[in-house]
């Protein structure tokens, strides 16, 4: 049996490290403490059984535009992203917060890197498609 695990960690690009913020209050607090700034997020993928671990991470940056306290608290209301590392859902309205992101897979900042998972996949034998 493989077992999959998979998380993400964010950090600011002056070493600030942004959770899930738990409430709107602090979803609001770490948007007013990204804007204008550069966020990384890495996604981790594990596949693990009792002979093999295969590991990979995708680093992905984020841009954020120069949010005015109006714009950050109409989104947080809208999205309400408070279990969301960083504040945000990126699958939602939270790409209005950028001005571009840099990734070489697009679904690491939902949470699960899948092109690295499909690669992991192949190494031990699933056919993925």
């Amino acid at each position: 049996h493989w077992i999959l695990g998979s998380d993400q960690v964010a950090m600011t690009d002056n070493s600030v490290l942004l959770t899930k913020p738990g409430s709107k209050e602090n979803a609001v607090k770490q948007l007013q403490a990204s804007r204008g700034r550069k966020v990384s997020f890495y996604s981790a993928v594990t596949l693990l059984n009792n002979h093999q671990k295969l590991e990979a991470c995708n680093q992905t940056d984020v841009y954020f535009r120069d949010l005015t306290d109006a714009e950050i608290e109409r989104y947080v209301e809208a999205d309400n992203p408070i279990d969301c590392a960083g504040s945000f859902k990126v699958e939602a309205l939270g790409i209005s917060l950028f001005e571009r992101i840099d990734s070489n897979d697009p679904t690491a900042l939902i949470g699960l890197p899948l092109i690295a998972l499909g690669g992991l996949l192949r190494q031990i034998g699933f056919a993925v498609p």
